[in-house]
């Protein structure tokens, strides 16, 4: 029996985190970092040198022997150089030395990332900046530092530096609010989030023989197994003891660097499980989810299994996505989304509702944009998450408090009273009234919105940039009005009702799975962009470009590279996974069937010369001929058409969505009824029984 388990000594023992730099550091060094924390301001270089020679004193303890600058680039996973703490002595050995100067700035190669053209690739230059609100940590014997990325000329490479601006724009903006209504304590606003991770489990034996898996992450080809999801019984299901054993050592692995892994359990699709964390402040939980993913995978690797992140592994089964949990509180704790049981605290609350949903359809648009991706195209819509049109779930209770408002009609809740906002009228408005809506990709649900369209293996900090620059501009809006008013009751209560008169459009609590409700959303005026092509044209908007730019999220360059980046990666990604089509189809599916077709037609001879009856034989040999003429017909018309790439961006992403993806779907089609057909030896590669249920 394995030994119990130290959870409160075990979590965060591997991470340089505030009570290790209080137990290490002179009062007087860590005071200076605190308030660098607190007030925003540059560590000098006398407390970074102090901070780093105690880190590294730590992390040699833990047995680190390298050191690296830990960023997000844009491709949407982290990167990483390692250096050693040595340094050569006068006589001859080396000693172990880690300077301020080491840990506040690196110069890794940036020239073979993703620019936008932001850069050519000769210029080589790209720093990293070590970012202190985020705490280092120890990894297979090295020090993460976890740092921003840019360029020689000063803009962002990267996925935190926008993130760490969101981050300030939204807290600014937020805090006039609460001086409004009488708040002086709060100095800063911090966006809290938990992301929910979904995730597939396979046989590393068994996904090795995939190449479709390998090197797309999915399965490109399959036939449908006997036995789907229809039974619902892996859902929430006992855990397999194999599956079991990672997640425990999973856990772990987690807790010892301070990731708040809360919640395992089995998913609705076989083999499919989720990892749910506590959620924190919006920097600290991008960070841990990266690293969630990249421990995810190491750890499935030591129990024989590979973690699949994709969000659609397998066709006819659900698709892994990953619920982002959003919300706003003050650094004393308080949630801004929770409804709270006086007036004065219902007034805020509604406020804050109110710029939430008037940001949202404001912007539904660039909201969409930001989790747009080759593998989310396979989930959005598809019902079994949400559809690709952005709506907000607030339940009955909260939407007939709407309603009142909007109207000026008795709100008929825990309490009969016209919904009047002030701060001494409005009556209290409880919390967890209504049944959550799993269709929706804005759920309320008592104190925050949880953003159900993210894909399981996206980056988080994209969408919530978006969530935080939206409420910063709104927020903005609402205090620039509120500042001059001469009555804040009456003007705040006025701008509740037009505001929510003017946004109810995107409210919608039904079935966001019902073809009428695209329908609805259409005489709406909502937006339905079901494509990544086409989500990606929001960067060309000029509100979208005007909104970022405002709040110093992105330059115009940054904004129009990032533009370039994703629609390149999403060419790239189609593109791959069209020619690893072909290879499968030409190099194991086909010669696969026609050896079998040879088999048949061989007993068919045989047996028709001691005159038996052939015609099951003669039937399948005809239905596999003929398959696989035609499986060679579509990977012929395939490699024609990725021949013939449009060099625009934009037109060549659309081409790849329009023509090639339709054109996989038919190459599919055929491999999948050869794979019907073929005797299971002659098949080249695990079917869909062999991976969902081993």
């Amino acid at each position: 029996m394995a030994p119990a388990v130290n959870i409160p000594a075990l979590f965060g023992s591997d991470v340089f985190n505030e009570a290790t730099m209080a137990s290490r550091l002179d009062s007087k060094t860590f005071d200076a970092w605190k308030q660098c924390i607190e007030n925003g301001t540059s560590l000098p270089l006398d407390v970074a040198n102090e901070i780093a020679v105690a880190m590294k004193q730590w992390a040699i303890e833990k047995g680190a022997t390298h050191y690296t600058h830990w960023f997000q680039p844009m491709t949407g996973i982290t990167a990483e150089k390692h250096d050693c703490f040595i340094t050569p002595a006068d006589d001859g050995t080396v000693i172990m030395e880690f300077s301020g100067k080491e840990l506040v700035r690196g110069e890794p190669d940036a020239s073979s990332f993703p620019s936008g053209g932001l850069r050519a690739t000769f210029e080589a230059r790209g720093y990293t900046a070590w970012d202190p609100t985020s705490f280092a940590f120890v990894r297979d014997g090295s020090l993460y530092i976890p740092t921003c990325f840019f360029s020689y000329t000063g803009e962002a490479l990267d996925k935190k530096t926008p993130l760490l601006r969101s981050i300030d724009e939204v807290s600014r903006e937020a805090v006039r609010i609460l001086r409004l209504f009488g708040d002086q304590e709060t100095h800063r606003v911090i966006p809290c989030v938990g992301a929910e991770q979904e995730y597939f489990l396979l046989p590393k034996d068994l996904y090795a023989q995939r190449e479709d898996l390998r090197l797309t992450g999915r399965t490109l080809f399959g036939a449908q197994p006997p036995k789907g999801q229809e039974l619902d019984d892996h859902y929430f299901g006992t855990i397999r003891g194999r599956v079991s054993r990672f997640m425990q050592d999973l856990d772990e692995q987690l807790w010892r660097l301070g990731v708040l892994s809360k919640t395992k359990h089995n998913e609705a699709a076989p083999c499919q499980h989720e990892l749910a964390p506590i959620y924190t402040a919006a920097n600290n939980a991008c960070d841990t989810n990266q690293l969630m993913m990249q421990v995810m995978k190491k750890c499935a690797a030591k129990h024989s299994l590979v973690c699949l992140l994709h969000e659609k592994p397998f066709a006819g089964v659900n698709g892994s996505g990953k619920h982002n949990n959003w919300s706003l509180s003050t650094d004393s704790g308080k949630n801004l989304f929770s409804p709270g049981q006086t007036p004065a605290q219902n007034a805020r609350f509604l406020l804050f509702l109110t710029a939430f949903i008037h940001g949202i359809d404001e912007y539904q648009e660039f909201l969409r944009c930001s989790i747009a991706g080759a593998g989310n195209d396979h989930r959005l819509g598809a019902n079994e998450a949400p559809p690709a049109i952005v709506s907000i779930f607030l339940g009955d209770e909260l939407t007939a408090v709407v309603e009142s408002i909007i109207h000026s009609t008795n709100y008929e809740g825990p309490c009969k009273s016209l919904m009047r906002i002030g701060v001494d009228v409005l009556p209290p408005i409880p919390k967890d009234t209504t049944d959550r809506n799993r269709t929706s990709p804005l759920a309320f649900t008592g104190n925050k919105f949880e953003f159900r369209m993210v894909g399981s293996s996206q980056s988080i900090a994209g969408p919530n940039i978006v969530l935080n620059t939206i409420m910063a501009e709104i927020l903005a809006r609402y205090a620039d009005e509120l500042e001059k008013a001469t009555d804040f009751e009456d003007a705040l209560h006025s701008l509740i009702c037009r505001s929510l008169t003017a946004h109810e459009r995107i409210i919608f609590n039904g079935n966001g799975y019902a073809k009428q409700w695209e329908e609805e959303a259409a005489r709406r005026g909502l937006s339905n962009r079901k494509s990544t092509p086409e989500s990606l044209s929001a960067y060309t908007m000029p509100k979208n470009i005007a909104l970022f730019k405002k709040h110093g999220i992105f330059t115009e360059n940054e904004f129009h590279a990032r533009y370039e980046i994703y629609l390149e990666a999403y060419c790239k990604i189609i593109n791959i996974e069209a020619r690893t089509s072909v290879d499968m189809a030409l190099r194991q599916i086909l010669p696969a069937a026609t050896a079998y077709c040879a088999a048949l037609t061989h007993g068919i001879v045989d047996k028709s010369a001691v005159g038996l009856s052939c015609k099951a034989e003669t039937a399948l040999a005809q239905k596999l001929s003929c398959a696989a003429d035609k499986l060679l017909e579509a990977c012929e018309a395939l490699e024609t058409m990725l021949g013939n790439v449009p060099a625009d961006k934009q037109t060549a992403a659309e081409y790849y969505h329009n023509t090639v993806c339709a054109q996989m779907a038919a190459l599919r089609s055929y491999a999948d009824t050869l794979e019907k057909y073929t005797d299971k030896k002659y098949w080249p590669y695990p079917t869909y029984s062999d991976l969902l249920y081993y």
